[in-house]
């Protein structure tokens, strides 16, 4: 009998999802937290932080604890989980339990390194899913159906690509080129081609508002700020959707190995299935502009963009937290022992 409430969390490179059992995603916040060095206290998370990346004075730094789907700092990335775990808890004597994402290629080292912080930050009991099980629960895939589905999950830090049937991942891969190597083949691109150097948020804003890895029709531009590296002053740009294309093509480029990759190692069987089902985008990722177009035209596959595709992860991994037995029964989910 579990009397604690019920929280999943998508504790992702870019950005943390809360899900709380009953009333759906309550909170999604950038997962940056900025620290005050000399004394070592909280100063801010999440969108607060945020906003300091890049703009903070020498004593107070503002630090993303997840690279590319793991934890690289795991004090920081703890102190997060505990600010989340106590934003949406109501005061009770009993603890949560606790249902935390990971990407699909993650090792025993770093599973345990997560279920550890969930455990320090105040959980009862923390259960693991898998980024690409919950990508596929959340946009409503059947996963226990003896079929094969295709997911492709796009997140800040690491793109999944998996096919899952019986409950189960049958293959997969994971990619550790996703939105951040895209904002950083973006600033790479301005600074060579300008000789300018512009900040990450001013890369993911032009991926938001005209990045795109297939050629757009309608070519919009933007105007952006950056500082020149020539005479040190700042400078105004102006740059087309075409260049986008043009800097966003290695990464994505890498997305449709990985999704080639997979579809060679998956049962001839399932290939059926796949090819008159389509492939699933989920995550932010799934929203730059003609990421299905370009997956569809080099795989020859029906691709398509899930509804409310970011919030897919942590949809699933609330969801999964009434099913919690069947994960366990597929051994998708690792229980601490």
């Amino acid at each position: 009998m579990h009397f604690g409430q019920d929280i999943g969390i998508d504790l992702g490179t870019a950005s943390v999802l809360v899900y709380v059992k009953g009333k759906g995603i309550v909170t999604k916040e950038p997962s940056v937290v900025a620290i005050d060095k000399n004394t070592n206290k909280l100063h801010a998370v999440g969108d607060a932080a945020q906003r300091m990346l890049g703009r903070t004075p020498g004593n107070i730094v503002a630090i993303r604890p997840l690279r590319d789907g793991v934890i690289s700092d795991y004090n920081t990335t703890e102190r997060m989980i505990k600010y989340f775990l106590g934003k949406v808890c109501k005061k009770s004597f009993f603890k949560p339990r606790v249902i935390i994402c990971v990407p699909s290629g993650v090792t025993e080292v770093e599973e345990r390194a997560v279920i550890d912080a969930g455990i320090q930050a105040g959980a009862g009991k923390v259960h693991l899913i898998e980024e690409p099980i919950a990508a596929a629960i959340g946009c409503g895939i059947d996963i226990a159906q003896p079929y094969g589905s295709m997911i492709v999950d796009m997140g800040g830090g690491t793109t999944d690509v998996a096919v899952i049937s019986l409950g189960g991942i049958v293959t997969s891969q994971s990619i550790k080129v996703a939105g951040d190597k895209f904002d950083d083949a973006i600033v790479r691109y301005i600074r060579k081609k300008y000789n300018v150097l512009i900040g990450e948020r001013t890369a993911e804003e032009m991926k938001v508002n005209i990045g795109c890895v297939y050629k757009r029709d309608d070519h919009p531009v933007m105007e952006i700020r950056g500082r020149s590296l020539v005479t040190g002053l700042p400078k105004t740009l102006t740059v087309s959707s075409d260049e986008m294309l043009e800097a966003l093509s290695e990464p994505a480029e890498s997305i449709v190995m990985a999704v080639k990759t997979v579809l060679e190692q998956t049962p001839p069987e399932l290939i059926g299935d796949i090819s008159s089902r389509g492939i699933v985008l989920t995550g932010g990722g799934a929203l730059v502009y003609g990421m299905d177009k370009i997956i569809q035209a080099e795989t020859g596959i029906r691709t398509y963009v899930a509804d409310e595709a970011e919030s897919c992860v942590a949809m699933g991994t609330g969801k999964s937290l009434d099913n919690i037995h069947i994960l366990q029964g597929y051994n998708a989910t690792k229980r601490r022992r």
